[in-house]
């Protein structure tokens, strides 16, 4: 890992367009790892590592959905409050709808906490509870789309995909 990012500059260096051209040149990639270390925020808690040093894939994602159109200061505000109530993928699997919307209020746009929770008990009933680790995986789960797909593969497990926001 090189500067916190998953893969490091090798990862980033090995993205090719169809062509064979490189997706970023050697001194673009310089300059975005340069930038992400100056700036990057650790004080964020889905930023908060497990003690192996690795991303929770949990709170990758909880932070993925949480964020979809809601400001950083929200979902900061928000974030332990919702993990305290459901602490791992199996007690959002098994809570009820009602109790998933109480626990989301203040965040907006709740078709985010249903696709979060439908998402949850797929792969509690598909994965028996372990996270989908690839782009194609994440993608399948309702409520994920390939900005969100990408994020959490190349966060949480370090695959070798970007994610593109087109805003």
């Amino acid at each position: 890992m090189v500067d916190g990012v998953p893969g490091g500059r090798e990862s980033l260096s090995s993205c090719h367009l169809p062509e064979g051209r490189p997706l970023l040149e050697p001194a673009m990639i310089a300059d975005l790892l340069n930038w992400f270390a100056r700036y990057r925020r650790h004080d964020l808690p889905w930023r908060r590592t497990r003690p192996d040093g690795r991303r929770d894939p949990w709170r990758v994602w909880l932070a993925e959905i949480m964020l979809q159109q809601t400001t950083v200061a929200t979902v900061a505000a928000r974030f332990d409050s919702f993990l305290t109530r459901f602490p791992d993928v199996f007690s959002l699997a098994s809570a009820g709808e009602e109790e998933v919307m109480e626990a989301w209020a203040g965040l907006g746009y709740y078709a985010r906490a249903r696709h979060l929770h439908h998402a949850a008990q797929r792969i509690v009933e598909k994965w028996g509870g372990n996270f989908p680790r690839t782009f194609d995986e994440w993608a399948q789960l309702p409520g994920i789309g390939s900005y969100s797909a990408a994020a959490i593969a190349a966060i949480a497990f370090g695959e070798p995909v970007l994610p593109v926001d087109i805003n």
